[in-house]
């Protein structure tokens, strides 16, 4: 019993320490929502890979096309040509034609060979700017951003010593949906990450903006070769030349979607054998941090059962399991309301079930540490039917492809 008050009271101290992090991310969020805007907006080349149809495509891309910004290029980038969501692109370039402050182009890069397949079209579209492109900014298909999203993304690139600019995705479950609600809760701890800290900041490749300069000064294609990971590898370099990346709450991206066990297995397990091999320190933190949670959450409730089955004394350790959980929901509502404010231009339906953030955290942390563990034993991944092994940071390599409908 002593044993586990001491764990216990480890776990409170790091719950307490959590719950400040998460009151600096709403200060941080609440502060740049506040923040005065630069009129700031060169031209953009908006690059946006896709692979196959996901939910809500046509939306998705309607919303890049729908952007308030004077003037901007969208690039739609696949690797092959008999593509399912070909159709959805022209129709959306259809409907935009050339106006006054988007013109849209199809690049098609063809297979990947020495890269991941999102790595070998992005290299494509950045080899085919407009030549009065000053900065790029990178898009996942799933997104669906507010009209103000590009405008807002662009605004801190003023600053010439800045490195990029990002932001995060907010999933966001259709319906009653509990592998999406897992997984919108697992995505959603990763949010809370970003914030003041320029220099901790790290790009993710659904909203990421960089000066073109900044961009070939750094050789990021070079950089990107062999790699499977755009924004693991965009983010080294970055932090190697010294560079400051920032969060933008205002460009938190939501993806309205649902999935299913298998595809939330699948996500899951992708995003952290990423991690493992283009960051493992973090891999390690997300290790060793699961197998000091799950062991004193779970086993402390199995005390409590145990006890109260045995006739035995269970206060105690049912007020420490209470004081543990209590502290990961707060976290967690502290989150999900600070988000909710800066996601609240897309409306009421963003709010999704708060009941989901709440109580669903210690599930999610525990999935992390399975995660963590099936990482340590295998680098294979698939990636939109494509399978992978991470060889390294600088090697990948194709074993399968799955064939298109």
């Amino acid at each position: 019993m002593l044993l586990f008050y001491f764990f216990a009271g480890v776990a409170i101290c790091l719950g307490v320490l959590s719950v400040r992090g998460g009151l600096r991310f709403n200060s941080y969020v609440r502060q740049e929502l506040a923040r005065p805007r630069v009129d700031y907006t060169p031209f953009v080349s908006l690059i946006a890979p896709f692979r196959g149809l996901d939910q809500g495509l046509r939306e998705n891309f309607l919303a890049l096309v729908n952007q308030d910004y004077p003037a901007y290029e969208l690039i739609f980038v696949t690797g092959r040509a008999d593509d399912p969501a070909l159709a959805i692109v022209e129709e959306v370039r259809a409907r935009v034609g050339m106006s006054g402050c988007v013109a849209t182009r199809l690049v098609v890069s063809g297979e990947a060979t020495d890269s991941g397949q999102k790595v070998h079209n992005l290299m494509a579209a950045v080899r085919d700017l407009d030549d009065q492109t000053k900065v790029i900014a990178f898009v996942d298909s799933d997104a669906r951003p507010h009209e103000q999203w590009l405008r807002s993304w662009v605004v801190p690139l003023h600053d010439q010593d800045l490195g990029a600019a990002s932001s995060y995705r907010w999933f966001v479950p259709l319906g009653f949906n509990p592998a999406g609600h897992l997984r919108a809760v697992w995505n959603a701890s990763i949010a809370s990450a970003l914030g003041r800290n320029e220099r901790k900041n790290f790009c993710w490749g659904g909203a990421t903006a960089i000066r073109r300069e900044t961009f070939e000064a750094h050789q990021v294609i070079e950089r990107w070769r062999g790699s499977v990971s755009d924004d693991f590898t965009l983010t080294r370099v970055l932090h190697e030349a010294g560079l400051r990346i920032r969060f933008v709450p205002h460009c938190l991206t939501a993806s309205f979607e649902n999935c299913s066990f298998r595809e939330l297995h699948e996500f899951t397990n992708r995003q952290i054998k990423i991690t493992r091999v283009y960051a493992p320190h973090l891999w390690k933190a997300i290790l060793w941090g699961g197998l000091f949670f799950s062991p004193v959450f779970f086993g402390g409730m199995l005390l409590v059962l145990l006890r109260a089955a045995l006739g035995l004394s269970f206060l105690i350790p049912a007020v420490l399991i209470s004081v543990i959980f209590g502290l990961g929901a707060l976290k967690a509502l502290i989150r999900w309301w600070t988000v909710r404010l800066a996601l609240a231009s897309y409306g009421p339906r963003i709010l999704g079930n708060p009941l989901a953030q709440l109580f669903l955290w210690p599930v999610a942390s525990t999935l992390f540490l399975y995660n963590a563990i099936v990482a340590a034993g295998s680098r294979r991944i698939n990636w939109r039917g494509i399978s992978y092994e991470l060889k390294s940071p600088t090697e990948a390599v194709i074993f399968s492809r799955e064939k298109q409908e």
